[in-house]
C-alpha cells in the first residue's frame, strides 16, 4: 500500500498573486452596476494566446450580526436570478469610491438591518465565483449591536423593501447549512466561519482593519 502523503505546512496553502502577460482587454457589455469585460493573455511566455470573459466587479462586503446571547440576524430576501427568496446576511457593492471597507460594511449594516455594532472582526476573505467574476467578498463579525433610530434608519426600496428579520442560534444556523436549506455564500461562509471560530472564544479573528490584498483595488 502506498505512504501515507505527506502533509503541507498550513502557512504554504495560501492563495498568491499569478500575473501573466496579458495582450489586450475589451470591455464586451457595460451594465448599471458592473461591466463584462473579455481578456487575452498567455500563461507562459510561449503558451498559445487564451481569451476569458468575465464580470469586472468592485467588489463587496457581508456581515454576520451576533447579539449578546449567541444568536445571529439572517435577511429573507427575493433573488430574481435564481427566483428564490434567499435568507441572507447584510451585504452590498463597495461602490463608493475611497470608502473604507469597514466603513462600507457599517453603512450596509445600517441601511439592511437597522443596526449598528461596537465590535467588528474579519470572518473571511472570498471570491464569489472566481471562474466568472473578480468580485472579492469580505465577510465581517459584527457585535456589541444596538439599533439604529428610527428617524436615522434607511428607506428600503424595491427587493430590499420585503426584506424579513429572523434571529436564530448559530447552531441551528450551522444545520440549516449542512441540510441544505441556505444557499447564499456570503451567509454559508460566514455561518461555518463563525462556528470555527466560536471554538476558539472568537480569539483568533483578524482585526477589522486586516490587509485584504485580493481585493481589485489593491491588485
Amino acid at each position: 500500500m502506498p505512504g501515507t502523503p505527506e502533509a503541507t505546512p498550513a502557512r504554504q496553502v495560501s492563495d498568491a498573486p499569478s500575473p501573466r502577460r496579458l495582450l489586450s482587454t475589451e470591455k464586451v457589455y457595460q451594465g448599471r452596476i458592473w461591466d463584462v469585460v473579455s481578456d487575452t493573455f498567455q500563461l507562459s511566455d510561449s503558451g498559445d494566446a487564451l481569451t476569458r470573459d468575465y464580470i469586472d466587479h468592485p467588489g463587496a462586503v457581508a456581515i454576520l450580526p451576533m447579539n449578546g446571547e449567541g444568536q445571529i440576524l439572517l435577511l429573507k430576501q427575493y433573488r430574481h436570478p435564481v427566483g428564490m427568496d434567499l435568507w441572507e446576511v447584510p451585504a452590498g457593492l463597495l461602490d463608493v469610491e475611497g470608502e473604507d471597507f469597514v466603513v462600507g460594511a457599517a453603512r450596509e449594516l445600517a441601511e439592511e438591518a437597522d443596526l449598528s455594532a461596537g465590535t467588528w472582526n474579519v470572518l473571511a476573505d472570498v471570491f464569489n465565483s472566481p471562474g466568472s467574476s473578480s468580485e472579492a467578498i469580505r465577510i465581517y463579525l459584527a457585535r456589541d449591536l444596538t439599533e439604529v433610530p428610527p428617524h436615522e434608519r434607511h428607506e428600503r426600496t424595491d427587493e430590499e423593501a420585503e426584506i424579513e428579520f429572523h434571529w436564530i442560534s448559530l447552531d441551528d444556523a450551522v444545520a440549516s447549512v449542512l441540510a441544505g436549506r441556505l444557499h447564499n455564500p456570503s451567509a454559508v461562509v460566514g455561518i461555518l466561519a463563525a462556528a470555527a471560530a466560536r471554538a476558539g472564544n472568537y480569539e483568533g479573528l483578524r482585526p477589522s482593519d486586516a490587509p485584504w490584498p485580493a481585493h481589485p483595488s489593491q491588485r
